[in-house]
């Protein structure tokens, strides 16, 4: 039969749309050519084909080629369908039976020796290779990773002839089974490891509990960066959905192993990371800082310093939990639920209220300096925090207070409730959810909006004061918001900051 088909798959942002590779001989000179959007990567995998195949002692065909790749206007870069290639061209010769690839699907780049090479974006591949009920080959290297897909059955191959071997029926390869290389996890700092701070402690614990934005303000050296990189200490474990796709976004915008998961991703990128850095772009969009911090934490230190342009571009995926890159002929939509935890200092030189009167900033240079912060990204940052400075201490034996495990068992407590009541945490309540599971008593609610009034907050601000008075109340395990779990929660929302 001079015509064969085989099943591979493409990557578009997180997604792995199906391509199937078409290989078909016919007489006349010698030729191949490839068709179906082929970019320059995947143009040049005729010449790696060939020598592959010819290194590895199969005959290469002296007729004329024609590869489809379909559909044909799905664009397809990389070297991924090296493999796929390959066997159709073997297929469509005869030197296999093409009724052997109807259940598997292909990835690999070939080398000139005909070994194979690991390729980025596996894992979406193999999870969407699961939903299809086919069996999936990669190279050996990308193995491991596409056993995460549990329940499918993946083929590890180092070399093309070992895959010929195994559909011919020659030397059955069997299906590889994981070994547990992935699933290695790095201890988070622990929070003891903080002298003071109760009140920013208090606000990290919050933060975990009900998934809300943070924001600490404060002058140099008073712990906000110490802080914020023991919040992913103290949040839930990933469930298996959330696991997956956070492995699913590491495989698709780094070649490296998944050595962290399945724990929970922090970001701490530079401020002098760009737009595109952030959110994500690019010709071939991949994706920024927000969707790899995707069910974990993104934490913008010096938060002032990143310029204001690149910062607003946070505000609708801080809304929505996804951001939608745009260009001519496509959009690539990449998830986003990420926690924001922020710092910054009160002013320029970074003293402005520090007891010792160090401050020398002009009321013109702090007003300036905080006009880099626009109202409304601010509106999206539940709970504001000034960090004040704490008495030296270089004791190493004094007790700093509970470690993150005590504090991650009231989170784990807090968070159960949440999923219970209304399946997600109170930061991502919507307006019914808010409506359903926040109500107040006529005097409670009469107060609330008294202070809002005299704060003048947003709405958006209230509903998200609302979010915070939920998680105070859930932390306790109350039934109902209280009067003093809103007196909390608006000592979060301080007037200079809003």
């Amino acid at each position: 039969m001079s015509l064969a088909l085989v099943h591979s798959r493409a990557q578009v942002g997180v997604l792995a749309p199906p391509v199937i590779v078409e290989a078909h001989l016919a007489n006349g000179l010698p030729a191949l050519t490839l068709v179906g959007l082929p970019e320059a990567a995947v143009k040049e995998s005729k010449d790696r084909v060939r020598s592959a195949i010819l290194n590895s002692g199969l005959e290469f065909p002296a007729r004329r080629i024609t590869l489809n790749l379909a559909p044909a206007d799905l664009p397809k870069d990389g070297g991924r369908f090296d493999l796929a290639i390959a066997l159709g061209i073997l297929a469509a010769n005869g030197q296999m039976s093409p009724a052997s690839l109807q259940d598997m699907e292909c990835l690999g780049e070939l080398a000139l020796s005909g070994a194979l090479r690991p390729v980025q974006g596996v894992l979406p591949a193999a999870l969407a290779a699961r939903e299809a009920g086919r069996a999936l080959v990669v190279p050996r290297e990308n193995a491991e990773e596409a056993c995460l897909a549990s329940g499918l059955i993946v083929y590890a191959v180092e070399h093309l002839l070992e895959l010929v071997g195994h559909l011919n029926g020659q030397q059955p390869l069997s299906p590889y089974k994981a070994n547990g290389l992935l699933l290695q996890s790095h201890p988070y700092p622990d929070l003891s490891e903080v002298q003071g701070q109760l009140a920013a402690k208090r606000a990290l614990l919050v933060a975990a509990a009900g998934a809300h934005n943070l924001l600490f303000s404060g002058p140099p050296g008073t712990g906000k960066t110490l802080l914020a990189s023991r919040l992913p200490g103290l949040l839930p474990p990933l469930d298996e959905r959330e696991a997956l796709e956070v492995a699913a976004i590491q495989s698709v915008a780094s070649p490296v192993p998944l050595n962290s998961w399945p724990q929970r991703p922090f970001r701490h990128p530079h401020h002098s990371a760009s737009g595109a850095a952030l959110v994500g772009g690019g010709s071939r969009p991949q994706p920024g800082e927000i969707t790899l911090a995707h069910h974990g934490v993104l934490f913008l230190d010096e938060l002032p310093e990143f310029e204001r342009r690149v910062l607003e571009v946070l505000r609708e995926p801080l809304e929505s939990g996804e951001i939608v890159i745009a260009r001519a002929k496509d959009k690539i939509r990449f998830p986003a639920r990420f926690q924001l935890v922020a710092a910054m200092n009160p002013c320029p030189c970074g003293y402005l209220g520090d007891p010792t009167g160090r401050c020398r900033c002009s009321p013109e240079q702090i007003q300036r300096y905080r006009n880099k912060l626009s109202g409304p990204l601010l509106d999206r940052i539940d709970l504001h925090l000034t960090v004040a400075r704490e008495a030296t201490a270089l004791s190493t034996d004094s007790n700093h207070g509970e470690s993150s495990a005590t504090i991650a068992a009231q989170v784990a407590a807090a968070r159960d409730i949440q999923q219970q009541r209304q399946g997600c945490a109170n930061a991502f309540l919507d307006l019914p959810g808010l409506r359903t599971h926040c109500h107040l008593s006529t005097a409670d609610a009469h107060w609330l909006e008294a202070a809002c009034e005299r704060l003048t907050l947003s709405l958006r601000a209230a509903h998200r004061l609302l979010k915070v008075a939920r998680t105070l109340a859930d932390l306790e395990q109350s039934q109902g918001i209280g009067r003093q779990h809103l007196a909390e929660a608006l000592q979060y929302r301080p007037s200079t900051l809003c």
